[in-house]
């Protein structure tokens, strides 16, 4: 059903949103959701980069201790 929604059907349901609405409330509503997208983009990085400071703080050295040569018994 929503398939077929071309340019025109985006300009109509465009032209009765702005009739409803007006363009006050519009302009209004659409900054509102530019602060929230920008909020959680904000609370993503901040989010990531605190996993990659736990991340580099959990980390632990698991290479092997280098062998020596083995000691021959003197007995």
């Amino acid at each position: 059903m929503l398939n077929n929604i071309g340019l025109p059907g985006l300009l109509l349901i465009a032209v009765v949103v702005l009739v409803l609405f007006g363009r006050g409330k519009i302009s209004s509503l659409m900054g509102e959701v530019g602060k929230g997208i920008t909020s959680f983009k904000k609370g993503v990085s901040e989010g990531t980069a605190e996993l990659e400071e736990d991340a580099a703080a959990d980390a632990k050295d698991v290479t092997p201790a280098a062998k020596t040569a083995p000691e021959k018994d003197k007995a």
